[in-house]
C-alpha cells in the first residue's frame, strides 16, 4: 500500500545508517523496563491470569514507602506514581522524594533502599517519580560491583546510577555515582522547581537517554528542553538535542519566527522515551513550547515541538520528525510514551510508532521513516483573535477514530441534569466555541478535549495477537481565558491552588496576558455530559473502535466514567488492567469485548501504569497507589494482588 499523501508536510526527515545494538526482548517472567520492553508496548507473555479466574485475584503482599505527608507547609503531597521495574527476583521502584527501593518480587520484603534526599520543599509542580531503568554492562567482570545498574533521574535533576544487587551508588558514574542534567542548559532554570527528572530515562545499548519535566506557563524563556545522552559506563555526555531548532541549516528553523523565537524554552520531553536497540532509535515524544496558550513570540508551526521524533541513539542525530499539533495553543503536548508495535495493514507487515495525543487522536506512523500508516488530513481550524497571535490554519487530523469527543454543543448539555442544563446552556453560549483546536480568547474559549486529553500520559497498551490498541481517555471540556495583565487586579479577589483539576492562573511572563484555566462547570458541577473518562480499544488491523466503555464509576449517583490518570497493560491471556480512577480500583478487562471481569480495591486511587510478573511459581500483578493527596486520595502503598496460593 502507497503511503498516503497528506496536504500539508508534517514530516522532518534526516538520512540514516542502521547500527546494531542489543535487542529489545525480554524473559517472559520479567518486567525489566516501564513499557515491559525498550518498545514500550506493555505486553505480558504470562498465561497464568487469566479469564476464567481473574475473579480470584486477592491482595498477596503491600509495602509502605513512608512517604504520605507534605515536607513542611505549603508543600505538595508526594504522589507515588512509579510502574516498578522487576529484574531477576527483585522489584525495583521510586519515591517522588529520591528513594529507590529493591523489594522481594515474590513477599515484597525490602532488600535495600537508596535515599538521595530530596529538598521536598522547593515547591515542585508535578511532585512524582515514574521509576527507574535497569542497565547491564557487558563488558564488566562477572559479580562486579555495578555490572548491573539502576539508573534513576531524581526530581532535582540528578541522574543517578546504582549497584542493582546492594542499592550503592556506581564511584564511576559522574561524580560518587551521580550527574548533573542542569548543567550547560541552554536556558537555565531560573528557579529549582522549574526544571525536574519525573519519567525513567531510556536505555539505548550503552546511553542513558533521559529528558525533562518544565514548569508549564511560567515565563517565554523558560527553561530549555534539550533531550541528553549520557554513557550508562561514566555518566560522560556523549550528545545533546534541542528541540527548539538552533542552526539556521536546520529545516526545522524557518518554523520558529521571531526575534525570541529561538529562545523559547520547554518543548521538552517529560514522559516516558521508546527505544528500538536493533534500529538504534529512540522515539521522543515532545511537548508544547513555552508559553503553552500564547505564542505571539514564537510564530509559525514551531517544528519538533508537540512532535515524535525519532533520533540515532548513539548520537542523538534527527532521523524524523512529526508534528502532531501546529504551534500549540491549548496544552496539548504530547504527554503519552510512544508505543512500538508491529500492524498488518493492507497486506504488508508494518514496524509502526502509536502515539495517542490530548487533542483525541491516534497517530500510527512507520518506525522508520516517520510517515502516516493510517491516512492522516490538515484541516482548516479557527483564527486566533489575541494580541500579537496568529494561529496555525490548519491541524492534523487521524483517519483512525477520535479517542474523545472533540466539540461541544447545546444539543450535547440534553443529557445533562435538569438543574444544571441551563445554567450550562448560557455559559456555553457566552464562550468562543468554534469546535476543535478553538484558540484561546480574552472572551473565554471552550477546549474539548481539555489539557488533560483526550488521550494523556497514561498512554497505550498493545495485545499483539489481535492488534487491539487499548487506550485510557478523558472526555471533559476546559474553558481558557486569557486576562490582559492591565486587568489582572480584578481577578486578584479570585484564589487558585494552582491544580490541573481545579481553577488555575498563571503569569505567562513575557506575555500581553495571564492564563487563567478551569474545567466547564457550573454551580460546582461538570457541564461535560457523562462519561468523563473511558477505555477505548482501536484495532490497528481495521482501523475501527472494537469497543469505548466508562472507566471508573462516581458514588454519588453511581455515574460511569471518571476522569483518569495513568495507564494500562495487557497479558497474553486476553487481559487488559488498568487502575487511574480516583475511585481507588485496579481492574481487569477483556481485551476481546471490554467487559470488567475483576476490580480489587486500593488504599487510593492509582495515578500510575500497572506490572505484571512471574516469581516463586506465581504470576504476580502490582500498582503503585499513591493517590495525589486531593481527588485521588493519598497512600503510599504498593499493592501486589496474585491468584491464591503460596509464594
Amino acid at each position: 500500500m502507497p503511503f498516503p499523501k497528506v496536504a500539508r508536510t508534517s514530516l522532518m526527515l534526516a538520512g540514516f545508517a542502521v547500527t546494531a545494538i542489543p535487542s529489545a526482548a525480554a524473559p517472559d517472567g520479567e518486567w525489566p523496563a516501564y513499557g515491559r520492553t525498550a518498545l514500550g508496548d506493555r505486553h505480558s507473555l504470562l498465561t497464568a491470569i487469566d479469564r476464567s479466574n481473574v475473579a480470584k485475584l486477592a491482595v498477596a503482599w503491600r509495602y509502605h514507602t513512608g512517604e504520605t505527608e507534605p515536607a513542611e507547609k505549603g508543600t505538595r503531597p508526594a504522589r507515588l506514581s512509579a510502574t516498578p521495574i522487576m529484574v531477576g527476583n527483585l522489584l525495583y521502584v521510586s519515591t517522588p522524594r529520591g528513594r529507590v527501593l529493591a523489594l522481594e518480587a515474590a513477599t515484597g520484603r525490602e532488600t535495600w533502599v537508596y535515599n538521595a534526599r530530596v529538598d521536598a520543599s522547593a515547591g515542585y509542580g508535578d511532585f512524582v517519580s515514574r521509576g527507574v531503568s535497569y542497565w547491564a554492562d557487558s563488558k564488566a567482570p562477572k559479580g562486579a560491583h555495578c555490572a548491573a545498574r539502576i539508573i534513576a533521574g531524581i526530581i532535582d535533576g540528578r541522574l543517578v546510577a546504582l549497584d542493582a544487587k546492594d542499592g550503592k551508588p556506581c564511584a564511576g558514574f559522574g561524580t560518587a555515582g551521580a550527574v548533573n542534567v542542569r548543567v550547560g542548559l541552554r536556558n537555565p532554570p531560573d528557579a529549582q522547581s522549574e526544571y525536574e527528572l519525573t519519567s525513567p530515562p531510556a536505555i539505548a545499548g550503552d546511553t542513558i537517554v533521559v529528558g525533562s519535566a518544565v514548569a508549564d506557563n511560567n515565563r517565554l524563556d523558560a527553561a530549555s528542553g534539550e533531550v541528553r545522552g549520557y554513557d550508562a559506563r561514566s555518566g560522560r555526555l556523549v550528545w545533546t538535542w534541542d528541540p527548539v531548532p538552533q542552526d539556521p541549516a536546520d529545516p526545522a528553523y524557518a518554523s520558529w519566527q521571531g526575534e525570541a523565537a529561538h529562545r523559547t524554552g520547554a518543548a521538552n520531553t517529560w514522559s516516558v522515551i521508546a527505544g528500538d536497540p536493533e534500529r538504534d532509535l529512540v522515539f521522543l515524544p515532545t511537548s508544547s513550547p513555552s508559553v503553552d496558550y500564547w505564542g505571539g513570540a514564537r510564530l509559525g508551526d514551531n517544528r519538533h515541538a508537540n512532535s515524535v521524533v525519532a533520533l540515532r541513539a548513539s548520537t542523538g542525530k534527527l532521523v524524523w520528525s512529526f508534528q502532531t499539533v501546529h504551534h500549540d495553543l491549548w496544552d496539548y503536548d504530547n504527554a503519552a510514551p510512544p508505543a512500538l508495535v508491529d500492524v498488518n495493514v493492507g497486506g504488508r507487515r508494518v514496524a509502526a510508532v502509536v502515539e495517542a495525543t490530548k487533542s483525541g487522536q491516534l497517530f500510527v506512523l512507520d518506525r522508520e521513516t516517520g510517515r502516516p500508516v493510517f491516512p492522516i488530513e490538515e484541516r482548516p481550524v479557527p483564527a486566533s483573535d489575541a494580541a500579537g497571535e496568529v494561529a496555525s490554519p490548519t491541524q492534523p487530523f487521524s483517519s483512525l477514530p477520535a479517542l474523545s469527543p472533540v466539540r461541544l454543543t447545546v444539543a450535547d448539555l440534553a443529557s445533562l441534569p435538569e438543574d444544571i442544563r441551563d445554567a450550562c446552556g448560557a455559559a456555553l453560549g457566552a464562550l468562543r466555541n468554534e469546535g476543535p483546536f478553538t484558540p484561546p480568547s480574552e472572551r473565554g474559549s471552550l477546549v474539548m478535549p481539555s489539557n488533560i486529553g483526550g488521550g494523556h500520559w497514561g498512554g497505550v497498551a498493545f495485545d499483539p495477537a489481535s492488534e487491539i490498541a487499548i487506550i485510557p481517555t478523558n472526555r471533559i471540556a476546559s474553558v481558557v481565558t486569557l486576562i490582559a495583565r492591565a486587568d489582572i487586579k480584578a481577578e486578584q479577589a479570585r484564589k487558585s491552588g494552582g491544580e490541573r483539576l481545579g481553577l488555575e492562573y498563571a503569569r505567562m511572563k513575557g506575555s500581553p496576558y495571564v492564563l487563567k484555566r478551569e474545567f466547564f462547570a457550573a454551580g460546582g458541577r461538570f457541564c461535560t455530559p457523562a462519561p468523563f473518562g473511558s477505555l477505548h480499544a482501536i484495532s490497528l488491523k481495521t482501523g475501527k473502535t472494537v469497543w469505548n466503555v466508562p472507566l471508573g464509576t462516581f458514588a454519588v449517583g453511581a455515574v460511569a466514567g471518571m476522569v483518569n490518570l495513568g495507564g494500562p497493560i495487557t497479558t497474553a491471556s486476553g487481559l487488559a488492567f488498568i487502575g487511574a480512577t480516583p475511585d481507588a480500583f485496579l481492574r481487569a478487562f477483556d481485551i476481546a469485548d471490554g467487559r470488567e471481569l475483576w476490580k480489587g480495591r486500593l488504599p487510593a486511587g492509582a495515578r500510575s501504569t500497572p506490572m505484571t510478573y512471574q516469581a516463586a511459581g506465581r504470576q504476580f500483578v502490582v500498582i503503585a497507589a499513591g493517590g495525589d493527596g486531593e481527588l485521588f486520595g493519598q497512600s503510599d502503598e504498593i499493592v501486589a494482588f496474585a491468584l491464591p496460593g503460596t509464594p
